[in-house]
């Protein structure tokens, strides 16, 4: 999917989104219907929800892995639960980045699951008994802010500060999967991503909802390509961000190639690029959320541009994050 140019701040009053507008109340209507139906359960250890109110990326996967580095280094067994948007596997399975592909199991699962025991379910529920019945002490619920099947003991609300809440209207005339008064009132904090040149922070501030403030930095493996010449393309919610990130890398960027949120590359896909790549002197170069997603044998072809998520306060992560965990684990025993 691409996301519409009317779905951008700035364009509630556009025409688009108003002619979409008499749909809202439907797709509301779904929505509170689904949740009516869902009897919230309890798992037997703390569960962190990750997720956001817009449609597409707005760097929860990276809040989630900066997660669970926080808490494995408090020596507390960590693993992570997701639904595997993308991928045709129901589970519950647990996601083996080796064995499984994008197809089968998402992007998203394939980057968690280098980093910590991943579990791939339709059913929350069920995938959480499976995670604890293979040691997790904690469990970070990935995209699980509208998901009502686990009682969460903290939720974080992923907000871009580039993007906040695109033209701030319900699908389909936004961005917004619920209003956005709804959803602070169930967060516990909201985590703001990336410079702030709206006042979103302010406004934010003000909803009473305590604000980390993050920065997704280049990592080691991106800064090698410093002063190199690359043929960049991505396939994510928000490409740009992709663009600016191999900027302040300092690469010098001959071509820029877009895709929608989650494309699937075909090898012949793929080839074209490389061999327009070579033809200007340039490095292939895609998001490592795209990276996973390329057919395998394409991947040695093209560089991935790693980044991580950089807490300014990490202590008021802390001061967020211990509580639920302690409170989640006293609820438990």
């Amino acid at each position: 999917m691409r996301a519409p140019k009317f779905w951008r701040p700035g364009h509630g009053a556009s025409l688009p989104a108003s002619l979409l507008a008499p749909f809202t109340p439907a797709y509301s209507a779904c929505t509170r219907i689904h949740r009516g139906f869902i009897s919230p359960k309890r798992a037997n250890v703390p569960v962190i929800c990750v997720g956001n109110l817009t449609v597409g990326g707005g760097g929860k996967t990276p809040t989630a892995l900066a997660l669970a580095k926080l808490i494995r280094d408090w020596g507390v067994a960590v693993h992570f639960l997701t639904r595997g948007y993308g991928g045709a596997a129901h589970g519950p399975l647990r996601v083996d980045a080796k064995q499984h592909n994008a197809r089968k199991v998402g992007d998203e699962p394939l980057l968690l699951a280098r980093r910590a025991p991943t579990w791939l379910a339709r059913n929350r529920p069920a995938g959480a008994r499976m995670a604890i019945a293979h040691g997790a002490e904690a469990i970070i619920m990935d995209d699980g802010f509208q998901n009502p099947s686990l009682i969460k003991d903290a939720s974080l609300m992923v907000v871009d500060a580039g993007f906040g809440f695109g033209n701030e209207r319900l699908m389909p005339s936004g961005p917004l999967r619920e209003p956005i008064a709804r959803g602070l009132a169930r967060a516990d904090a909201v985590v703001l991503i990336g410079t702030d040149e709206t006042g979103l922070a302010a406004r934010l501030s003000g909803s009473g909802v305590p604000l980390l403030l993050a920065q997704l930095t280049p990592s080691l493996q991106a800064l090698n390509l410093r002063e190199r010449t690359v043929f960049a393309f991505a396939g994510i919610a928000r490409p740009g961000k992709f663009f600016t990130t191999l900027e302040a890398v300092g690469c010098n960027i001959v071509h820029r190639v877009s895709f929608p949120d989650h494309h699937r590359f075909t090898p012949s896909e793929i080839m074209a690029l490389v061999e327009h790549a070579g033809a200007e002197g340039a490095v292939p170069v895609t998001t490592e959320k795209d990276w996973v997603r390329l057919p395998q044998e394409a991947k040695a072809m093209v560089e991935p541009v790693p980044v991580t998520l950089e807490w300014q306060d990490p202590k008021a992560v802390e001061r967020i994050i211990r509580p639920a965990l302690a409170s989640g684990a006293q609820t438990d025993g």
